[in-house]
């Protein structure tokens, strides 16, 4: 049963959610990601002016949901229709609260699933809410990871009720929301085979598929799906065909080694055809594998939390191409296991080092390009920190695999 909630716990909320909501009101307004920024400005620019089923004729890099979210965007702000770049604040406020509004649901997902920890689901959430990395990426560099993690979260939440069918439409629109939710399908899909057998997972898939086509919908008649697809290669293969795109990861650790910090093509061929994009595929694949294996092992809440933890860290610790703001759903999901020692020291950690290489990627100031240098030193120790972070949550996921999986719960960490 739920203990009720004293006074003390109500206030520290209270005070920590109006700070949260301070420091935000301070950082809306700023530039941050200006390339970023703009680029997406110019998108909602053609969403108000244009046809909305034409919307992939404008090179877009993400999938129909953030489609929909500067549509609406487009539809309640009449200066869109104008507006061509992100140089008036009062337009950098309106792009960058989506995210925002997504921060303020991770940190009510998180405090919810932990409801039983009275003092742990305040601590948790607003763990969340005033972490310096959440803050960074939505309201600072005004980037959209939380929105695709928040369904993400929503489908763990849904897991955890017994409500598999949902949970599979909210995986369906994390992915159409951007395709870095993609490596978090791996353990949700180790879940479901182990609860609903394969042939129940083959259904759930068939409805995720069902809500991704529906999403589509719009833009099917005027070639959407493969303008997307047409946009996505070339990205990849001409504009972020790099090792690593300032992620402290292995490859990050490579470009130090090879290059000292520059950029290295992943096209380079190292074993007969084989280029190292292909070694990183690879090697997360294999990576990827078991981390379904132990999910599906021990299917509890606890292993499950884990287990997307250690899949989008594997993903961004192996793989090329990768930016550094992509490990940020390990934040949310190890921070449903704060009331547990180990797991607590695994989230400060990874917080850390993920807050500085955010900001040494992307510095907002002069000086801070100055304290945090991307390259060199600190970015050899951070890659080797995240590395070892990253084997220590999946040694984590490997221990909780052994243990019997209990009855489905709300609490995680029951």
């Amino acid at each position: 049963m739920t203990r009720p909630w004293t006074t003390s716990h109500a206030v520290v909320l209270a005070a920590g959610l109006a700070a949260g909501a301070l420091i935000r009101a301070l950082l809306l307004p700023a530039p941050g990601l200006a390339g970023d920024m703009n680029e997406f400005a110019g998108w909602i620019h053609a969403l108000a002016t244009e046809p909305f089923g034409r919307a992939y004729d404008i090179d877009l890099t993400f999938p129909p949901v953030m489609v929909y979210v500067w549509g609406a965007l487009a539809a309640v702000e009449p200066a869109f229709r104008t507006v061509t770049d992100a140089s008036d604040p009062g337009i950098r406020v309106l792009m960058k609260l989506p995210p925002t509004i997504a921060d303020l649901g991770l940190a009510a997902g998180v405090g919810l699933a932990l409801r039983t920890h009275r003092t742990g689901a305040v601590v948790a959430a607003l763990g969340i809410w005033l972490h310096p990395a959440v803050i960074d990426v939505s309201a600072l560099f005004g980037q959209y990871e939380s929105i695709y993690t928040l369904f993400a979260l929503a489908a763990f939440l849904l897991v955890a009720i017994d409500r598999p069918k949902l949970a599979a439409i909210a995986l369906a629109l994390a992915l159409m929301t951007k395709p870095q939710a993609l490596p978090l399908l791996v353990p949700f899909g180790a879940w479901f085979v182990a609860r609903e057998g394969w042939l129940g997972t083959a259904r759930l898939a068939a409805i995720g598929a069902i809500a991704i086509a529906i999403l589509w919908l719009p833009f099917l008649a005027d070639g959407g799906p493969a303008g997307y697809l047409r946009s996505l290669q070339v990205h990849q293969d001409e504009l972020y065909a790099v090792l690593s795109l300032r992620a402290w990861n292995a490859w990050w650790l490579v470009q130090e080694l090879v290059a000292d910090g520059a950029f290295v093509s992943d096209q380079a061929q190292v074993l007969g055809p084989l280029t190292m994009r292909h070694l990183g595929f690879a090697a997360a694949g294999l990576a990827e594998l078991l981390v379904f294996r132990l999910v599906l092992r021990s299917p509890s809440l606890r292993t499950l939390a884990l287990g997307l933890a250690a899949s989008s860290l594997v993903a961004v610790m192996l793989l090329t191409t990768m930016h550094e703001r992509y490990p940020y759903p390990a934040l949310v999901f190890l921070a449903l296991l704060l009331p547990e020692l180990r797991t607590r020291w695994l989230w400060v950690a990874f917080g850390i080092v993920f807050t500085l290489n955010l900001l040494a990627a992307i510095p907002p100031t002069s000086e801070l390009a100055s304290l945090l240098p991307v390259q060199g030193p600190l970015g050899i120790v951070g890659s080797v920190a995240m590395l070892a972070i990253t084997a220590g949550v999946v040694t984590e996921l490997l221990r909780s695999s052994r243990a019997r999986p209990p009855s489905m719960q709300l609490d995680p960490t029951a």
